[in-house]
């Protein structure tokens, strides 16, 4: 379990910064933007395949997985979002995430 979870830990870190770090940069052209996020997110798919894999054959459903994936998602997203595009965080998020939380919990209770 916690293989998986590290994999997708450290996938999500290549694709927030595939998906986000061209916006520190709005005066590269777009295709540049394209070409430097498609390179990242090529190490974001050999990380998640197998994070998917491995967790999907040690017990993990298919549903357990993605539903894993976005709450950690969401937590590298909001470090990125503050520490690298610098931005505010506002409590309200705190709510947000929380009622995903809530959302894993019920899926994972049997």
């Amino acid at each position: 379990m916690l293989r998986t979870i590290l994999l997708l830990t450290a996938s999500n870190i290549f694709m927030t910064t595939a998906w986000y770090y061209h916006l520190r940069h709005t005066g590269w052209p777009l295709w540049k933007a394209i070409l430097l996020s498609w390179l990242i997110a090529v190490f974001e798919y050999c990380l998640m395949v197998p994070a998917n894999r491995i967790g999907y054959e040690n017990g993990f459903s298919a549903f357990q997985l993605k539903i894993t994936q976005e709450v950690i998602t969401l937590i590298v997203f909001a470090f990125f979002a503050v520490f690298v595009l610098k931005e505010a965080f506002h409590p309200r998020y705190l709510i947000s995430f929380a009622l995903l939380l809530a959302a894993v919990y019920v899926m994972f209770k049997k």
